[in-house]
């Protein structure tokens, strides 16, 4: 059996902007203000390359599970140091699979070789980088619906958007969306 090296920096950096991606949909928005998606994820990356010895997976999907398990206890401790908040110590490590497995489930195909696991792997780097190119509203949209299961209704309130201004969002959004992943990002 052969095991896999250590992953390098430069390695880890291609799943910065899923993993900004998986932060941004567990923190609350009141957080957000004070807890930056993205120095979550810097700090998540610079843990996970001090402790690249000690990852035993051999595959990208064990890497990206191993980094989802640093990212929830990175989001644990910060939320930690900086809440006055009950409720928001939820099982952040569960949220953030739930949130991995809607974005897999997305792009679920009824294979499951090795092969389309390793394609299904990259077309969820892919879709990470694709939302992130959405305009922050379209993005937001498309998140709520279809990574977090929110209704149509539930997105319009959270919004302060008419139902009919979230439906154009999504469809403006979702059609963007396939336009970057049939380009590759």
């Amino acid at each position: 059996m052969t095991t896999q090296a250590p992953p390098s920096m430069s390695g880890l950096a291609r799943y910065r902007v899923y993993l900004r991606l998986l932060a941004r949909l567990q923190l609350d928005p009141r957080l957000q203000a004070k807890l930056d998606p993205s120095d979550v994820v810097q700090q998540t990356l610079l843990k996970a390359c001090e402790k690249r010895d000690q990852f035993r997976g051999q595959s990208d999907g064990e890497l990206a599970a191993w980094l989802r398990t640093i990212l929830a206890n990175t989001l644990t401790d910060a939320v930690r140091r900086g809440q006055a908040r009950e409720g928001l110590q939820r099982s952040l490590e569960a949220s953030i699979e739930q949130s991995s497995s809607r974005l897999e489930a997305w792009l679920a195909t009824a294979g499951s070789s090795p092969s389309e696991h390793a394609v299904r792997h990259e077309q969820l780097l892919l879709l990470s980088e694709a939302l992130a190119q959405l305009p922050e509203d379209q993005q937001r949209a498309v998140e709520l619906k279809h990574l977090q299961g929110y209704t149509v209704e539930a997105i319009s309130q959270d919004m302060e958007r008419s139902k009919t201004a979230v439906g154009g969002l999504l469809r403006r959004g979702m059609k963007r969306l396939r336009e970057l992943m049939d380009e590759g990002v």
